[in-house]
């Protein structure tokens, strides 16, 4: 089986070892542009591009599948199989029609729930009990393909937005290497259609969303914390002073303060009135500062301690 393997970010970079390890032959792997990064901004190569490059394999980084030399460069390898994930282009319906057997994508959600760009963060901002990974096999919509295979792992109450991303990235290699390998086995896997039910839309990330509104429930910003956590990084106020936090936990505590309002600050953490309950911060950032505990933050603003409950 000829594979051409497309995707950018770390994420995908287990998938393209699945690809490699399963007998089949990738013949070429697709990624995005090399874009700026760093303080320098130097143009820096995806992580799959360098996964593929230190393979041995041929890389191709078109801006566009759309342009008709593109597709003629992509059928030139004669795929039997596109194996997407996290690629970050669309793929035009000329280029689904390419591959003998089609095109499989790998996504991380529970379809038909959280199709778009953002499912992991999206999963834990909404309070779901469980997520997984998807092979689903593409057609034209946005991840509205049948799903040929599935596998489920549960949201932990400490699970973050890397955490759960790196851990969905290694599930997403395992079903992709159970699909290779029932495939190459000579088995058609069975493409399940997706329930018209309980569809909604991973949008995808904005920065204006990582801003922390005290009057919310606790338990909410307790999500939005770990579901930024790494990126975008959620932004609060801390008696007049704006910083980054990285890591909090929601309290049951009952209070008449107003939002946002200091409850109590001691080793702990620095707790924070909320619409309902509080919000107890253990690690954050200064500006122009990097992460330090709540312990350390106190220490520099000593006038916090003591506030009572």
């Amino acid at each position: 089986m000829r594979i051409v393997f497309a995707g950018t970010p770390e994420f995908s970079v287990p998938c393209l070892q699945a690809c490699r390890d399963s007998g089949a032959q990738v013949v070429a792997v697709y990624t995005q542009p090399d874009r700026p990064a760093g303080r320098g901004r130097k143009l820096a190569p995806s992580p799959v591009k360098q996964a593929a490059l230190a393979a041995g394999l041929a890389v191709e980084q078109p801006e566009s599948l759309k342009p008709p030399e593109v597709q003629a460069a992509l059928a030139a390898y004669a795929p039997d199989l596109l194996v997407v994930v996290a690629y970050g282009l669309i793929l035009p319906r000329k280029v689904l029609a390419i591959p003998r057997l089609g095109c499989w994508n790998v996504h991380a959600s529970l379809l038909p729930r959280w199709r778009g760009a953002a499912p992991i963060q999206r999963a834990i901002l909404a309070g779901d009990a469980e997520t997984g990974v998807d092979l689903m096999r593409m057609e034209a919509g946005l991840d509205t393909g049948p799903v040929l295979l599935e596998k489920r792992t549960p949201i932990a109450s400490d699970d973050t937005g890397g955490s759960l991303h790196d851990r969905l990235s290694l599930l997403g290699a395992e079903v992709l290497a159970e699909g290779l390998r029932r495939t190459l086995a000579g088995e058609v896997l069975a493409a399940v259609a997706q329930p018209a039910e309980g569809v909604t839309y991973a949008h995808k990330l904005d920065k204006a969303e990582a801003k922390l509104d005290f009057a919310r429930p606790a338990v909410e910003l307790d999500r939005q914390v770990r579901a930024f956590d790494p990126w975008p990084v959620a932004e609060g106020e801390i008696a007049g002073e704006a910083v980054r936090i990285w890591a909090a936990q929601a309290l049951r505590r009952s209070h008449t303060a107003a939002p946002g309002t200091v409850l109590a600050a001691d080793r702990d953490g620095i707790e924070l009135a909320c619409g309902e309950g509080a919000l107890q911060v253990t690690a954050l950032q200064r500006p122009g500062g990097k992460r330090i505990s709540a312990t350390d933050y106190l220490n520099a603003r000593p006038e916090l301690r003591g506030a009572s409950r």
